[in-house]
């Protein structure tokens, strides 16, 4: 008889539990996985997902207005939020079940319930008031919106929790924060036809960005209409009648709105899961501390994905995971590599980078070069927006190794996805320059820089 009731117990339903728990089943391993809400987690949920169908829909405003440009006469079109709300429920329960039912599939046990650690190996199912017993224990619990718990008339306010699930658009929204969630819902319902106020605390959205990226995309924000207020914070949230909210700031002003939306900031989700019982230290954030290889300072419990606060991003979760079953199960003990992650924000237009920003590079090497081209793509030439397209590598001078891609313009997602390969490959600008060019794209700017546009020598731009 088995010492354990399962060999391994995943505590949490999103990208990174349901990989380990799924591929762990297929490998014959007993594994039970417990989500307190539902399958899939913030990313299919809450999350991504959900997010990117919304940043679908806000562009095609800007696509019906370009149609005129190229021909096509329209009738003047109307959105109906409610339908996109229904729509996309309709596909996260798709997509939930997938989750669900690939992990029952494989062998595995899902559980509909919170489950907390009694002790290192044993799991108290809080709405089965029943426990359970495993060898090896993962906490995949994610991460959770950060509330200003002190700020008056925090009870007014929605985070990314509840944003797709509204009753209704709002007229106008105020959104707090300047990082990358913040800026895509500024983007999202300016394109559905809202009046959107951005207030964040910092100099400059996007903190962490490439400047280039940060200052080119909020100057197309506020051209597009989107109100962006720098160095200023929420003071007050009041709603002193009906429906309207009152929005206090730091600097005086006070402006009205319909929603107010907190995005600053996300935090690990590991409050009341008895980690201190089992052993598992946490961090002056919440987060779950682990090694190399995902353990925490409880021998056999580990720990994956936005819980860790190492990349808070779901590939990253599930590449821990697929780490942590090499580790576990097959006698190869392989680190997570977390280095040259590309990222993208939904924003319109997009921004795309991976690796090395411009002020990263110049303050770890000496000698970098910077190719750059800023122009107006072909699509945006018989409309009339004069929205430019940004392109950006970063060079270590020495070596000729490209050090940084950063792009802002449509698809740039999709094309930091392949830039990702070839930094991850340490490709030189040589093998770019060697690249035949796909003509006509936009893309083909990143074959085409052959002269750097400016050095930066010992931290000084150096013009060319």
């Amino acid at each position: 008889m088995a010492q354990y009731d399962y060999d391994l117990f995943v505590i949490g339903g999103g990208s990174g539990g349901v990989r380990a728990a799924r591929v762990s089943a297929a490998l014959g391993k007993r594994v039970g996985l417990a989500e307190e809400y539902r399958f899939g987690g913030t990313c299919v949920i809450r999350g991504c997902v959900p997010k990117k169908l919304f940043v679908y829909a806000a562009q095609f405003a800007e696509q019906f207005e370009d149609a005129a440009g190229f021909g096509w006469a329209l009738p003047s079109p109307t959105f109906d939020w409610k339908m996109l709300v229904s729509n996309k429920d309709r596909e996260i329960e798709r997509l939930e079940g997938l989750y669900q039912n690939g992990v029952r599939n494989a062998g595995g046990d899902t559980i509909r319930s919170r489950a907390v650690l009694v002790n290192r190996n044993t799991l108290l199912l809080e709405d089965e008031q029943r426990t359970v017993t495993a060898d090896q224990i993962l906490v995949a619990t994610g991460g959770k919106p950060t509330l200003p718990v002190n700020l008056p008339g925090i009870e007014h306010c929605i985070t990314s929790n509840e944003v797709f699930d509204l009753p209704a658009l709002p007229n106008a929204i105020v959104i707090a924060g300047g990082g990358y969630i913040a800026v895509e819902f500024a983007n999202i319902f300016h394109g559905l036809g809202a009046k959107v106020t951005l207030v964040y605390r910092g100099k400059e959205i996007l903190r962490r960005f490439d400047h280039d990226l940060r200052q080119s995309l909020h100057a197309s924000m506020e051209t597009k209409g989107i109100r962006i207020i720098t160095e200023a914070t929420i003071e007050r949230v009041a709603r002193p009648s009906g429906a309207e909210i009152k929005v206090d700031l730091s600097t005086g002003e006070e402006l009205t709105s319909d929603q107010v939306m907190m995005c600053i900031g996300r935090e690990p989700n590991t409050q009341g899961l008895g980690l201190e019982k089992a052993g598992v230290e946490v961090g002056p954030f919440g987060e779950v501390l682990v090694d190399e290889f995902s353990r925490t300072s409880a021998p056999n419990i580990w720990a994956v994905g936005d819980v860790t606060d190492r990349v808070q991003l779901t590939p990253a979760a599930i590449h821990e995971a697929m780490c942590l079953v090499e580790t576990l199960w097959k006698n190869n003990p392989t680190r997570p590599d977390l280095d040259l992650v590309p990222t993208a924000v939904f924003s319109q237009p997009e921004i795309g980078t991976v690796g090395l920003s411009e002020e990263a590079a110049g303050a770890q090497f000496q000698d970098i070069d910077i190719y750059r081209a800023q122009f107006r793509p072909m699509r945006n030439t018989l409309g009339s927006r004069s929205e430019r397209m940004l392109m950006k590598l970063v060079v270590d001078a020495k070596t000729d190794v490209v050090l940084g891609a950063h792009i802002l313009g449509a698809d740039a997602g999709e094309l930091v996805q392949l830039l990702g390969i070839t930094l991850k490959a340490g490709m030189r600008k040589l093998e770019f320059d060697r690249t035949m060019a796909v003509h006509p794209t936009a893309a083909e700017e990143l074959v085409t820089m052959y002269s750097p546009t400016y050095r930066i020598r010992n931290g000084v731009r150096v013009e060319n």
